[in-house]
């Protein structure tokens, strides 16, 4: 039996997945960022991340003194032009990271977990609410690109808890 969930192409290892109270989350000194799967209809949502070249969900890294929720809402209006979304918490996740450009050194980092569904909405006037541009330069729904696209692994094993 292996000690975590999945490992991705660079080493990278999501590690386990706790269903925490959302309160909680504040407790972990390692809490670094935030993600949300996004879901329409049956579908998932993705965005193309341009820098990593690859679909992932939605979400990032938390600014200082913000809270979880504060920084998925943050991150949902940045990437997505979600104003007022009813995010729900789903866990904690708990992943090993390989050094990279945030980190010269591998490290333990938590994440929290969140979901929204968006109902009757186009791709295109989702796209077109987009803040941050920079970094997502294009949408599409999972079962389009499953398959035939880079999708970032972990971020695939996640769609699985929402």
């Amino acid at each position: 039996m292996s000690d975590y969930i999945l490992k991705d192409q660079n080493g990278n290892k999501f590690i386990s997945i706790a269903y925490n109270l959302e309160e909680e989350l504040s407790d972990y000194e390692q809490l670094t960022h935030c993600l949300v799967i996004v879901k329409i209809g049956d579908d998932y949502l993705l965005g193309w991340n341009k820098w990593r070249n690859r679909w992932e969900i939605f979400g990032g890294c938390m600014d200082d003194g913000e809270s979880p929720r504060a920084c998925i809402v943050r991150e949902g209006f940045e990437e997505l032009g979600i104003l007022d979304g009813s995010y729900v918490y789903i866990g904690l996740m708990k992943f090993l990271i390989v050094p990279d450009y945030f980190s010269p050194k591998e490290r333990i980092e938590y994440g929290g977990l969140y979901g929204i569904t968006l109902q009757d909405i186009s791709i295109d006037n989702i796209y077109n609410q987009i803040q941050d541009r920079d970094e997502i330069t294009k949408l599409a729904l999972y079962s389009k690109v499953k398959g035939k696209e880079p999708i970032a692994p972990i971020d695939e094993k996640l769609l699985e808890y929402y």
